[in-house]
């Protein structure tokens, strides 16, 4: 962790000349959050070096940043975002820097074939060690479901459940995973109702686990990109994506759903599970994109419309935002009681920037920024499925 700079490495400007202006300017945006520096309130900040005024009043980017560099403190960093995002403070100001990364996201294809292992390389890949304490014993890296469930474990249990439930599944049919993680879907599909499955990922130690852990069952994993499966017309039943959604980009929507169309059967169905925004944006957060997803972004309902119009029928969209919460709090617990553990391998600034990420997207899904959707769909002509509707049900 960084100490504050001491005041005689300082120029000879005052620090209230050099920094006033700055915390001025800080204060006054914090306040429209309630939030106080050095006050008492666990989401209040403790600034720890005056550097930090100005990292705060760049944006996103230099917040994290100087977060992750000791330059600042909060006792509840999940109550902080949650007041930040309520406020809308999460919005950059518009400095060259940031405008220079809104231009690139509306001329370049940011998630083109050529990046998209980009993503699996800087954070699925991090560390198995890592995932293994962080997670649940089946390794579920996207949202639980805990409408009845009272731990983890049980919640993503349930949540894959709820998939199966709803997709209909039965012995025999044959299931497309896209973005399949460490396997655990297919793995519980496959045991729980007698299914096939084939899952596409772009993490090189995913896939390999998955592979591992799936070694005895009618299950196939390929490490490509979601627009390298072939393109053989009706090839599955059941088509989903749990968690890759986020990933794909503004540019490539209409592509994705495509590629479940081409490939899912005339009666068949499927199921996008992913973080959606509340607002339209064509750019992810660019502390993010740097430290934690790069090139992600979150798709609007507005922009998902225009992706499946003329395809597929919305025969369902669930919300249940407010689980990701809990299960992000839970991992959160997790990682903190292995950390002494998981210390010999990873710096302190990786703690700090591992607390950020789990405890920040936390505090932005108590506050309703994003919400976490299942959508189901089918071809149009096809009956509406009972399976989906039972499901909600129960």
């Amino acid at each position: 962790m960084l100490d504050a700079q001491p005041a005689s490495s300082l120029p000879s400007l005052s620090l209230e000349s050099r920094f006033g202006r700055d915390r001025r300017a800080v204060t006054e945006l914090l306040s429209r959050a309630n939030v106080t520096i050095d006050g008492r309130a666990p989401w209040d900040i403790r600034i720890r070096d005056p550097r930090a005024y100005r990292a705060m009043l760049s944006g996103t980017l230099g917040f994290g940043e100087s977060y992750m560099d000791g330059m600042w403190d909060c006792d509840a960093l999940d109550q902080l975002a949650a007041r930040l995002f309520a406020a809308k403070l999460d919005q950059d100001p518009p400095t060259l820097p940031v405008l220079g990364r809104v231009l690139m996201a509306r001329l370049a294809n940011m998630q083109s074939p050529r990046r998209a292992f980009q993503v699996g390389e800087a954070h699925y890949d991090a560390g198995n060690d890592l995932f293994a304490k962080m997670l649940d014993e089946n390794l579920v890296y996207t949202c639980g479901y805990w409408k009845n469930a009272d731990d983890l474990g049980a919640a993503q249990i349930a949540k894959m459940d709820l998939v199966c439930r709803k997709l209909g599944l039965e012995p025999g049919m044959r299931v497309l995973d896209i973005g399949c993680g460490f396997g655990a879907f297919m793995k519980y599909a496959s045991e729980t109702y007698g299914v096939t499955c084939v899952g596409y990922s772009v993490s090189v130690e995913q896939t390999t686990i998955a592979k591992e852990r799936c070694k005895d069952l009618p299950v196939t994993l390929v490490l490509d990109d979601y627009r390298a499966i072939p393109a053989a017309a009706q090839t599955f039943d059941r088509v989903v994506s749990i968690g890759m959604l986020e990933a794909v980009g503004y540019r490539n929507f209409r592509t994705f759903f495509e590629v479940i169309d081409k490939v899912l059967t005339p009666d068949g169905l499927a199921l996008v599970h992913t973080i959606g925004h509340n607002v339209s944006t064509k750019r992810g957060d660019p502390w993010s994109d740097k430290y934690i997803f790069p090139n992600g972004m979150l798709p609007s309902i507005a922009q998902l419309g225009a992706a499946m119009e003329g395809l597929f029928v919305m025969e369902d969209w669930h919300n249940f935002g407010p689980d990701y919460e809990k299960t992000l709090l839970a991992w959160h617990r997790n990682f903190r009681h292995a950390w002494p553990e998981l210390s010999a391998r990873y710096s302190e600034r990786f703690k700090r920037m591992w607390d950020l990420y789990l405890l920040g997207f936390a505090g932005g899904f108590r506050a309703r920024n994003w919400q976490l959707w299942q959508i189901a769909l089918s071809k149009p002509g096809t009956p509406q499925a009972a399976s989906i509707v039972e499901a909600r049900a129960r």
